[in-house]
């Protein structure tokens, strides 16, 4: 058994004590975990648009002291009462959203929308008692989405942890936490393209190009992507995309262009930008008759979705996703397992690397628009 098992533990940790402002190394104290909690162990977190778009506190309550960071890797150091499928020294996925496996979602084949652990960006403390596991000096410093991996120690609920082969690089599996799976899983569990199919991505950023290597992996013919940034578009390559579209090229909607290239419509798209008009174009840029669009990207709350009916009695069809349809615990050990058996390729999703006293550089990349995961290595 560890010294450290039913301690308090002091490690660093990237703290962003305001909205805006550059995280600081702090030394915090890390609770041991309490009834159905993990104490893991992070080597390795990544980078996501998400952290940088809270950090920024655009949209939602500001939740600060906190400890953002939700895509990393690690190994369970303690596990709390009741937890029954993990142990010490398991190599581990946290997740942002959980499954609880007994709610009516977890029992429902079709969807991934646990009830007790579905993401809350607003709630900064544990379930089991509404309290934070990280303090500095008795101070409450506050979770991010129920996994704060931008700490070397972090504290979970057991079903937002996903067990791993221990043979898995952790430094390229901890990308498959949040956008990669989200992509990925958009294409190959809800669009679900026939080989030999075409595939429209808007959006190339991480999300859309994870949405890309799905349609490759899959055997799409043709991958078409729609981004405004044609700095993008060679980047894509890598990724399986074939043509590229820049909207700004065309004095016509983008969607009439798409069906004019593909003699009627792509057989299938996904929508990774938020942007409304996109999330319009992609549904109504998709073949009559068997066309399948699929909405990935958030979009502002007062947003409407504005089409003609026709579009549907025409037999299109518009889906919505969450992380991709994947169970955390059932299904991302097989995405992982993809990866072994080489069938997923993560390296060229990893454009940046930092230490964690260099975190800061991470979200300098990212606002930049230069990268597409940072990975920040803990020990570094």
């Amino acid at each position: 058994m560890s010294i450290t098992v039913g301690k308090v533990i002091r490690c660093k940790a990237a703290v962003a004590w305001e909205a805006g402002k550059p995280l600081v190394i702090e030394e915090v104290e890390v609770a041991p975990p309490q009834a159905m909690e993990v104490r893991l162990k992070i080597l390795i977190t990544a980078l996501c648009h998400t952290d940088v778009y809270f950090w920024e506190a655009k949209g939602q309550t500001p939740v600060f002291p906190r400890i953002f960071g939700h895509e990393a890797a690690g190994i369970v150091e303690s596990i709390g009462e009741g937890v029954t499928e993990l142990k010490p020294g398991d190599h581990v996925l946290p997740v942002f959203t959980g499954e609880c496996k007994d709610c009516q979602h977890c029992k429902s084949e079709e969807s991934n929308m646990c009830d007790l652990l579905r993401i809350n960006t607003d709630r900064g403390v544990m379930l089991n008692d509404g309290k934070s596991r990280f303090s500095i000096n008795g101070k409450p410093i506050y979770h991010f989405v129920g996994t704060s991996t931008f700490s070397e120690y972090t504290v979970v609920h057991v079903g937002c942890v996903a067990k791993i082969n221990p043979a898995a690089p952790l430094d390229k599996v901890c990308i498959l936490s949040c956008g990669i799976s989200t992509g990925l899983g958009a294409t190959l569990n809800v669009a679900k393209p026939p080989k030999g199919s075409s595939v429209a991505i808007f959006g190339l950023g991480a999300v859309g190009l994870a949405a890309a290597e799905g349609a490759r992996i899959a055997g799409a013919s043709r991958i078409i992507g729609v981004d405004l940034n044609p700095k993008r578009f060679p980047q894509a390559k890598k990724f399986g995309v074939t043509d590229f579209v820049n909207p700004k090229d065309y004095d016509k909607p983008v969607q009439e262009v798409l069906a004019e290239m593909t003699g009627g419509g792509v057989d299938r798209s996904i929508e990774c930008t938020g942007n409304i008009n996109a999330m319009i174009s992609a549904f109504e840029c998709v073949h009559d008759g068997w066309g399948v669009a699929v909405v990935v990207g958030v979009p502002n709350k007062d947003d409407a979705f504005k089409t003609h009916p026709m579009n549907f009695l025409s037999e299109r069809t518009l889906k919505g996703t969450f992380f991709g349809n994947y169970k955390p615990r059932t299904d991302l050990p097989i995405v992982v397992e993809m990866y072994m058996k080489k069938e997923l390729e993560l390296e060229k999703f990893i454009t940046h690397e930092v230490g964690l006293s260099e975190i800061n550089k991470s979200f300098e990349y990212m606002l930049r628009g230069e990268s597409l995961r940072c990975i920040i290595r803990m020990d570094a």
